[in-house]
């Protein structure tokens, strides 16, 4: 599911473009949120350095009747990168951690792995060597107790990392989780709880913490996409294994607050230089990509979305003007049905000035899960047709006939290998990340690989069973 983040993310600076948006927010909201099918949405912006405009619409929950403020606490998904980020430079400025040094040298599980010559630098801007792949592919493995950051980075140990480190940028969550753990070691603290005495409180964010296995009254509650609706997630509990790369839980006044320290030029959670350095481009392998942060030196943006199982977010900053916003969506997006991708762009274009045109049409990613969709139901309609064809099936003789046959089981076995083995890391993650995700998606890719060997096999059936009885 994170390269369509990272896809989404790199093409922000793409789509803010052509004219300046006409309109205020409030009527954007207002035409843009029922194509959405966002329950709701809250918005915060800062222009001077001060929180300008803040807004809400919509409900907790959709049909309920618990209306969300800008206080409303949200999961900001990979928004929770550029906190993670944060919380190292703060420990690199204390001189607890190096950013040059190898990985190896505070974790002690990767000496000897095939990753032990990773940088913290390249974890931080994502030129590691990990894929997109790699880090979504266990992404809905976030279960677990307060060693659940120790247990992910000896999984991740293990592994081979897809290109070799420092020479290509590719967007993953490994990086995280394992900035996640150095921060654990290094510290001597939990996660959340470093992250809370040492960003949130200093920042005033009253409203915000992170993800610790509970669930939590008055949070906004995450809607996933489900056949061209939204449908709440039952299960509310947030979770320790996803709190470094997406599990920092925010409100939007909170997050003005943020952004507002991000960009004052002043030394306080982190020095002003450090602040700087996060927000350029981190080398030349990573010219688009800071510490925690997208950088768009063109327009001059700093900017991150997130996305987690039934939220996703969108928090912007132009430092050199001190302005900028964030907007919080309590629903992920289908494919080309209910994206919310528009709505976040719109806003944060209509906020802080940037030309905006909207997106391009959405008919083939619209038509593709139709198609997909509709899959399984052909395959049923052609097992039925196959029962009332099954004297013609029985017929078939000789080569040619016996190829007929045989041959949709071949084709079938191979598309259902194409869809489940090959489908999904053109999404960058695993069948089970894109149920988490997307679980109409998760549900009709299964379904159209199987129920088409099945209707190879009962077309076989059908024709031979015919046989047998006639000799």
């Amino acid at each position: 599911m994170r390269r369509i983040l990272t896809i989404l993310a790199l093409a922000l600076s793409a789509s803010l473009q052509a004219s300046v948006p006409s309109g205020s927010i409030s009527d954007f909201i207002d035409d843009e949120m029922p194509a959405s099918g966002a329950p709701g949405l809250v918005y915060a912006v800062v222009t001077d350095g001060e929180l300008a405009e803040a807004g809400a619409r919509g409900v907790i929950k959709a049909g309920g009747d618990d209306a969300l403020t800008p206080d409303t606490p949200f999961i900001i998904g990979s928004v929770s990168k550029s906190f993670t980020a944060l919380a190292v430079m703060q420990l690199v400025e204390a001189g607890k951690v190096e950013l040059d040094a190898e990985l190896s040298q505070d974790l002690t599980e990767f000496s000897g792995s095939p990753s032990s010559a990773i940088t913290i630098r390249q974890l931080l801007s994502h030129t590691s060597g990990f894929s997109t792949y790699q880090g979504n592919v266990s992404h809905n493995n976030v279960e677990g107790g307060d060693d659940v950051l120790a247990h992910q980075a000896a999984q991740i140990a293990k592994l081979s990392p897809d290109s070799a480190p420092g020479t290509k940028w590719e967007y993953s969550n490994n990086n995280y989780k394992l900035l996640g753990r150095l921060i654990e070691v290094v510290s001597g603290q939990d996660f959340q709880s470093y992250v809370k005495a040492n960003i949130l409180e200093p920042v005033g964010m009253t409203n915000s913490f992170v993800a610790d296995g509970k669930s939590h009254d008055g949070m906004a509650i995450g809607h996933r996409p489900w056949f061209g609706s939204k449908r709440p997630l039952s299960d509310t509990k947030t979770h320790r294994g996803s709190a470094p790369q997406g599990g920092t839980i925010a409100s939007a006044n909170d997050l003005a607050l943020y952004m507002q320290m991000m960009m004052n030029g002043e030394d306080d959670v982190l020095s002003a230089e450090g602040k700087a350095a996060m927000m350029s481009p981190a080398s030349d392998v990573s010219p688009f990509y800071g510490l925690g942060w997208f950088i768009d030196t063109e327009q001059g943006t700093v900017s991150h979305s997130g996305s987690s199982p039934g939220f996703e977010a969108l928090a912007t900053m132009v430092p050199s003007q001190n302005k900028g916003v964030v907007v919080l969506v309590n629903a992920g997006s289908g494919i080309g049905f209910g994206e919310t991708i528009q709505l976040r762009n719109g806003v944060t274009a209509r906020a802080i000035g940037l030309d905006y045109a909207g997106e391009a049409s959405r008919f083939w990613q619209k038509a593709m899960f139709i198609g997909l969709a509709l899959l399984p139901v052909v395959y049923l309609l052609c097992m039925a047709w196959a029962w009332r064809q099954r004297a013609k099936l029985r017929a078939k003789s000789g080569a040619f006939g016996q190829f007929s046959l045989w041959f949709p089981l071949l084709t079938t076995i191979v598309a259902a290998g194409f869809i489940v083995f090959v489908v999904p890391k053109f999404f960058g993650a695993s069948m089970a990340t894109i149920r988490l995700f997307q679980p109409d998606t998760g549900l009709i890719l299964p379904a159209a690989a199987v129920l088409g060997v099945l209707w190879a096999v009962f077309r076989l059936g059908v024709a031979y069973s015919g046989k047998a009885k006639a000799n």
